[in-house]
């Protein structure tokens, strides 16, 4: 257990270093390409990342956990074949696809509201193929617990992106010319932790050996991880499509839609998903964890990691709604210069609870074999998010997609849990740990907004923000221990074993 925490704690280091360098580069977007230029470049992205899912979402994950099965057979040759089915299947499929695209995209001008958001997409497209590739070898660092070259390479990725986003958008005069560069940047990020990452695997010295009976199980599971995914992606991408002509229609201008679009995809939504920076590296050291136990029959270990995985993935969820909710017109200022930007994020605070819940309670299930049911939860919850922005833009505006995301995560999260619960051999106790977390959110965010009110006319809205985020943090964890939502005898129990270690 000792090492598991060391390597979650390698692995929160590298994420929150990636995310913090990627949210300055945000900022550094939002105040040189603006909204507008965001806009173009996020609606471009939207696509290429759904081509991606479309093509190979789900053989990395199905990767790493046919690894563990087949090495907890003592099948070594099995883990070396689904490596190669991996690879080759993520190869014979994204190389058509490419080459689609680049024959008929003048008659696919269709796909975007803006006709500069087709020349992004075609700078971005020839790294479908090396991201494809590289999304298998990550799976396979994931199937080896190999984390801390996965670690770096997104790291250093990331650096590759921001280094060569700000030379190429400095050089820039226009927007368009901005989110141009920014678009030339992914791909040479891209392409650089493929090569990376490919070095990496031979050094590890891991082997490939003959596929072609593994293709059959790779791509039974794999596929309705994909489709998951992929309706994911797509709808994600429908409403970067359907939001800004929804818009249009409503009385906006096309300008005004795709700078509204900006500030709440751009720059609301990835405050929103600060949280999974942290519970994403703790799931991803635990996932393998739980589909090793589970594939062992080990129920009680099971047990005790979904409890795990689920409770600290809602805790660290919990501690930034308050400051979300409360000061989200100041965060919006702050950091974007964009107050709608803050007034999305305090809309969707609320969301966060259950985007942790539904995003950990699929990574369990999916482990545990059960992507097909997933799949099924996830399209029906994006139905109503569909319906959401095709029909609400005319009465809402822009918070028809806060309202759409919603009901994809609370429905998704009933659903997951409740399937959870008959996948168990005994069930997780994580119902009390739900309620609690919802009924202590309530006085932390009132003592919070009563923080705001007082301070904020003295100190600014920088000096605000640090108070109200230390005071609203201190509160709930406080909460927690008062009502023994959270077992700190653990923590006791080492605290009181080290003072007697340096005493003696």
């Amino acid at each position: 257990m000792k090492g598991f925490y060391k390597t979650v704690f390698i692995v929160t280091v590298f994420s929150v270093c990636e995310k913090a360098l990627g949210f300055l580069y945000r900022i550094f977007l939002s105040r040189t390409i603006g909204t507008e230029g965001i806009g173009l470049y996020q609606v471009a992205l939207s696509l290429f990342s759904l081509i991606l899912s479309a093509c190979v979402s789900g053989i990395p994950i199905t990767v790493s956990r046919l690894m563990m099965k087949y090495r907890s057979e003592n099948a070594p040759k099995k883990v070396g074949g689904v490596i190669t089915a991996g690879l080759t299947s993520a190869l014979f499929i994204t190389v058509p696809v490419c080459l689609v695209f680049f024959i008929f995209h003048p008659y696919l001008s269709f796909l975007f509201a803006d006709n500069r958001c087709m020349t992004i997409f075609l700078i971005l497209l020839p790294s479908i193929i090396f991201t494809s590739l590289y999304s298998v070898l990550r799976g396979v660092f994931w199937g080896n617990k190999d984390f801390l070259p996965y670690s770096l390479i997104e790291l250093l990725e990331e650096l590759c992106m921001i280094v060569v986003g700000i030379v190429l958008i400095s050089l820039s005069t226009t927007v368009t010319g901005g989110a141009i560069s920014a678009g030339i940047a992914v791909f040479i990020s891209l392409t650089f932790s493929f090569t990376l990452a490919t070095i990496v695997f031979f050094v590890r010295k891991n082997k490939l050996c003959n596929p072609i009976k593994l293709y059959k199980p790779l791509l039974s599971s794999a596929i309705p991880i994909t489709a998951m995914r992929t309706a994911n992606t797509l709808s994600i991408s429908l409403v970067s499509i359907i939001l800004p002509l929804r818009l249009v229609a409503s009385g906006l201008s096309s300008e005004m839609a795709m700078s509204e679009f900006g500030s709440a995809v751009g720059q609301a939504l990835p405050l929103l998903f600060i949280p999974s920076t942290i519970t994403n590296s703790f799931t991803l050291v635990l996932i393998p964890e739980i589909a090793e136990t589970f594939y062992k029959k080990n129920h009680v270990i099971l047990r005790n990691n979904v409890e795990k995985s689920v409770k600290f993935t809602i805790f660290i969820s919990c501690l930034f709604i308050p400051l979300f909710f409360v000061c989200g017109e100041e965060l919006g200022i702050v950091i974007f210069d964009n107050a709608d930007c803050g007034k999305y994020l305090s809309a969707s605070s609320l969301m966060l609870f259950f985007i942790g819940l539904s995003g950990i309670t699929t990574s369990i299930l999916n482990s545990m074999g059960q992507e097909k049911k997933t799949l099924l939860y996830y399209v029906i919850s994006s139905v109503f998010m569909l319906a959401s922005v095709w029909f609400l833009p005319k009465y809402i505006g822009i918070y028809s997609l806060i309202t759409g995301f919603a009901f994809v995560y609370l429905l998704s999260s009933v659903l997951n849990i409740k399937l959870l619960n008959t996948q168990c051999f005994y069930k997780p106790r994580i119902f009390s740990f739900l309620t609690y977390s919802s009924l202590l959110l309530l006085p932390t965010v009132l003592l919070s907004y009563l923080i705001k009110n007082i301070v904020l006319s003295f100190c600014g809205s920088v000096i605000t923000l640090f108070i109200v985020a230390v005071v609203s943090v201190l509160t709930l964890v406080l909460l927690y221990c008062a009502f023994d939502v959270i077992d700190i005898s653990v923590m006791k129990k080492r605290f009181v074993l080290k003072r007697k270690k340096a005493v003696y």
